[in-house]
């Protein structure tokens, strides 16, 4: 993913107000993301522990979407869950399902979609082996390379973000 400034992702928000996209806080480490590592930016506002965001390259510039968390979530260490984006298999903490409201009218009246995904948003990180999942072995085998599991993530990223703004 190219490096994004401030301005491009708060003005690539189709599920917010402007006024909601301009009070959101940008990750914490923002001046330094391993950007050559990222296949999306995804975060939970450091000043709103109750949303997050990601921003993903789209076909006219990058597309940001924000995410309601869950306020309490019931978790065991021995189940295991799967997130839909990257197949990253974690103990149930490490996933969270993540709810977005539609883009435009539909959104305004309440409607959202949901998607369970990585707790920390760090799809890629794990994907490329950067990141562990917490109290799991690993990533499970898998007989893909690196170039077709980035290519399933950014699919199933894609079809999410359909979701949001379809019509």
């Amino acid at each position: 993913m190219e490096p994004l400034t401030e301005k491009q992702i708060r003005s690539s928000f189709v599920n917010c107000t402007k006024g909601e996209a301009t009070r959101l806080r940008l990750p914490l480490d923002f001046a330094g993301l391993p950007w050559g590592d990222l296949d999306f930016l995804g975060w939970v506002d450091p000043g709103a522990p109750l949303r997050a965001h990601l921003v993903m390259p789209g076909a006219q510039g990058p597309l940001g979407i924000t995410l309601r968390v869950p306020s309490v979530s019931r978790t065991s260490a021995v189940k295991s869950s799967l997130c839909q984006i990257c197949l990253t298999g974690h103990a149930s903490s490490g996933v969270t399902l993540l709810a977005a409201p539609l883009a435009g009218a539909r959104g305004r009246e309440g409607n959202t979609v949901g998607i369970y995904v990585c707790a920390d948003l760090a799809c890629p990180l794990y994907v490329r082996g950067k990141r562990q999942p917490k109290l799991r072995a690993g990533r499970y085998e898998e007989s893909l390379t690196l170039d077709e599991r980035l290519a399933r993530m950014a699919g199933n990223l894609d079809a999410f973000a359909a979701k949001v703004t379809a019509d």
